[in-house]
């Protein structure tokens, strides 16, 4: 019962993307070839909250569903890596049309072809768990 508040936000969160057709291939689409301002809008809200939640957070004003303070560790530098990650999950969401979050909307929305999508997702991290400590980090 105690995990009921996330549910409803997780539903709440994915209705608003909906509503602001964040999950519409077009509007992704669009925001590739610069031709629309909206889901920079959208993304641009969505790192401001973030910086927001995580500096009150680090304040101890919001702490974890256990109650414990929340800590966020220090990322090692290394700029090469953040690059080729960053290309590789943007080529991806630029071909599938969604990142992983509205990926879930989408199948509840009814585009079953998402199915795939999450499967190859899941493998794909999968994939990197194993290959962790081989790759260079």
């Amino acid at each position: 019962m105690k995990y009921l508040k996330f549910l409803l936000v997780g539903v709440f969160f994915g209705i608003v993307l909906v509503k602001s057709e964040a999950v519409s291939w077009y509007r992704i689409y669009e925001m590739f070839r610069f031709q629309s301002f909206h889901m920079y809008g959208i993304i641009g809200t969505a790192i401001a909250s973030g910086v927001l939640f995580l500096q009150i957070s680090k304040k101890g004003y919001i702490k974890s569903i256990k109650g414990a303070e929340i800590f966020v560790p220090k990322k090692d530098n290394g700029l090469i890596r953040y690059i080729v990650g960053g290309t590789i999950f943007g080529l991806g969401w630029a071909l599938i049309g969604a990142c992983p979050g509205p990926m879930y909307i989408l199948l509840g929305t009814g585009v079953y072809s998402m199915l795939i999508v999450i499967a190859a997702a899941v493998l794909g991290t999968f994939i990197y768990g194993v290959l962790k400590d081989k790759l260079p980090h």
